[in-house]
């Protein structure tokens, strides 16, 4: 006889929390999360933002990006840059983001700005050809969430913030979902990543783990 092995419930931490919506909130989780468990304990990133740009392997331009600026409409993903029409010392390109939408047009060698990414590609000594591509990996973190990790890096998630209502899957691109984030009673043994620090950061929230 086969064994299953029932996954974790959304909210089954839960003692009491306040009454309508007041302990819960709508959240982003961050890309680079992965797959989290209802009861995760939460952080919410506060330095963030970074971007970096490589060529595809096939491209017959040789070109360049400058430094990328993200702004805050930027998710985290990949964004992929597409050249659509090949000219010399110049060209055009799109630009997609990790959903597969377009966040705007360019032109080689003129400054871009759209859908939170500002950058100029710069044209190389050999002419970009239409299909060239650019790959450009974004962690648009600063106000999103991750697991908390008390010995992780210090850009906001060595401090509890919450905890995760429900199964939650960011392993390719952001993700909605629900926090646990004030006044509220928790099940300690049902909640994942609490230590001590992170049970003191809680409390301070109002939320208490017995």
């Amino acid at each position: 006889m086969s064994v299953k092995t029932e996954t974790r419930r959304a909210g089954d931490f839960i003692l009491s929390e306040a009454n309508g919506t007041r302990s819960r909130e709508e959240i982003t989780v961050n890309a680079t999360a992965g797959k989290l468990s209802a009861g995760t304990l939460l952080a919410k990133i506060t330095a963030a933002n970074a971007a970096s740009a490589t060529a595809g392997g096939g491209n017959t331009g040789n070109g360049t990006m400058g430094t990328i600026t993200v702004g805050n409409e930027a998710i985290t993903g990949t964004y992929t840059l597409t050249i659509t029409e090949a000219a010399a010392n110049a060209g055009d390109f799109s630009v997609t983001d990790p959903n597969g939408a377009v966040i705007g047009t360019g032109t080689v060698g003129v400054a871009f700005s759209a859908g939170g990414l500002a950058f100029t590609l710069a044209d190389g000594s050999t002419d970009f050809a239409v299909g060239d591509t650019f790959s450009i990996a974004v962690n648009a973190g600063i106000g999103e969430w991750v697991a908390y990790d008390d010995d992780g890096t210090n850009d906001g998630r060595r401090a509890a913030t919450g905890i995760l209502y429900g199964n939650v899957d960011a392993t390719s691109a952001d993700a909605r979902a629900v926090a646990i984030v004030r006044d509220v009673e928790v099940i300690e043994s049902l909640l994942i990543g609490l230590d001590d620090n992170g049970k003191a950061d809680l409390l301070a929230l109002g939320i208490i783990a017995r």
